[in-house]
């Protein structure tokens, strides 16, 4: 191993700080990080006690989050200079392995430069429950988050205003049914966190968006049978600008992509000043996931719905501090080691 490759704590420290800034369905931040000593490789693995069992028994979700997570560290270690090279699920034998990063060099000057503005947007994303203005968003910049999701290999698709309601038709529909599920309610009130509330996981109750006045925009109800609270109904944006995120296949490592083209497209918008929320309940079901795909188009596997804007940020949600134990040579990844 050459010196350069070698990971030093202040750059671990840099990348996990911006790895653990990506978004997570509910904030579960289901990621954990590791470090090994003899190849200087950093490992992303996956945190089975931080997993939805009802709205992502699958883990589609799980793996979206990661991609995240591994494409803010891609981004963190550009940003320090060193080239990283990702590898996704590298070992079939251990199947909470899904990543592996590597800073395997230096970056030139034109290198460190590809993606302006980007690395300084990680830090001022987050969701944003609250209702937007409605001021249309120029195409160029649109344009410019369909050309980041391709780039991610993924698509991103921005309906008409006919496939816009469609879309919402559906994500209300998915809604109504998270609501009438007990068990899932259970499961989603376990993420609301209470003012004050000594974690870094979940959504604080100042984080939670109203409902819409005018039922137009279906946002996840996190208080569901809990009227104490509830934010008062606030008026959404009328004409709601949303697209839909999707890949030609569905397998694990499409929907690490698919995390990672995510993350591209709400860095993009950040950096043009937007702001987002994402609408993954019609994921959640199988018959409307597959509704929501694209009309006259074959091979396309939908993740998310993404919602984007000009408005006010809606409030932030905790970071667990960035951790990574070093790994014993040839041991496997355990469940209780500290993210």
């Amino acid at each position: 191993m050459r010196t350069q490759t070698r990971l030093d704590a202040a750059i671990v420290e840099s990348l996990l700080a911006a790895a653990v800034a990506a978004p997570s369905i509910h904030n579960t931040q289901p990621w954990r990080f590791r470090l090994d000593p003899d190849s200087q490789v950093l490992e992303v693995h996956s945190a089975p006690e931080r997993t939805l069992p009802l709205t992502d028994p699958m883990h589609r979700a799980q793996y979206l989050s990661v991609g995240a997570a591994v494409f803010n560290l891609r981004l963190a270690a550009v940003h320090q200079g060193r080239r990283p090279e990702v590898r996704l699920l590298p070992d079939p034998h251990e199947p909470g392995l899904l990543a592996t990063v590597r800073l395997t060099g230096s970056l030139d000057a034109d290198d460190q430069s590809s993606d302006p503005g980007l690395y300084e947007a990680i830090a001022r994303r987050h969701t944003s429950r609250m209702p937007f203005t409605g001021r249309p968003v120029p195409e160029p910049i649109v344009a410019e988050m369909a050309s980041a999701a391709h780039a991610a290999g993924a698509r991103l698709h921005v309906p008409g205003i006919t496939g816009t309601r469609r879309l919402l038709r559906l994500t209300a529909a998915a809604e109504a049914r998270n609501r009438a599920h007990l068990d899932r309610t259970a499961e989603t009130r376990t993420w609301i966190t209470a003012p004050g509330a000594d974690t870094p996981y979940g959504i604080p109750v100042t984080a939670l968006g109203p409902p819409d006045a005018a039922a137009r925009m279906p946002m996840r109800d996190f208080t569901c049978a809990l009227p104490a609270l509830r934010r008062p109904a606030l008026w959404f944006e009328r004409h709601v600008q949303v697209a839909l995120l999707s890949t030609s296949h569905d397998r694990r490592e499409d929907w690490l992509r698919a995390g990672q083209a995510l993350q591209y497209v709400l860095l993009t918008a950040t950096a043009h000043g937007l702001r987002t929320s994402l609408l993954h309940q019609a994921m959640e079901w199988p018959d409307l996931r597959a509704a929501t795909d694209l009309p006259g188009h074959k091979r396309c596997h939908p993740h998310m719905l993404i919602r984007f804007g000009y408005g006010p940020d809606g409030g932030r949600t905790p970071r667990t501090p960035g951790q990574c134990p070093v790994r014993a040579a040839a041991s496997p990844a355990t469940d209780t080691e500290t993210s």
